[in-house]
């Protein structure tokens, strides 16, 4: 399966995309809650995260660790955005 770096990334380009749909962009983000199958990979999920995220538009965040709907996915990320 793929890693959770990979996963983060996927992801996350895929937000870039819905935000870009609905006319808004990763500096217009109010909120974000995260999934991890596993605590333990926080770190490399926020070293893409911290990557990715806006320089001084970083929102507010949750974190938690959680069963998935499938096994092979480790990460979710939800965020929500102004427009």
């Amino acid at each position: 399966g793929k890693s959770v770096t990979e996963q983060t990334r996927e992801i996350l380009a895929t937000i870039d995309r819905y935000l870009a749909q609905a006319g808004t962009d990763k500096a217009k983000l109010l909120s974000a809650n995260i999934w991890l199958t596993d605590m333990a990979t926080f770190g490399e999920m926020n070293a893409v995260w911290d990557a990715w995220v806006a320089p001084g538009h970083t929102p507010a965040r949750a974190t938690v660790e959680a069963k998935l709907a499938a096994p092979q996915y480790k990460v979710e990320i939800m965020v929500v955005a102004a427009r």
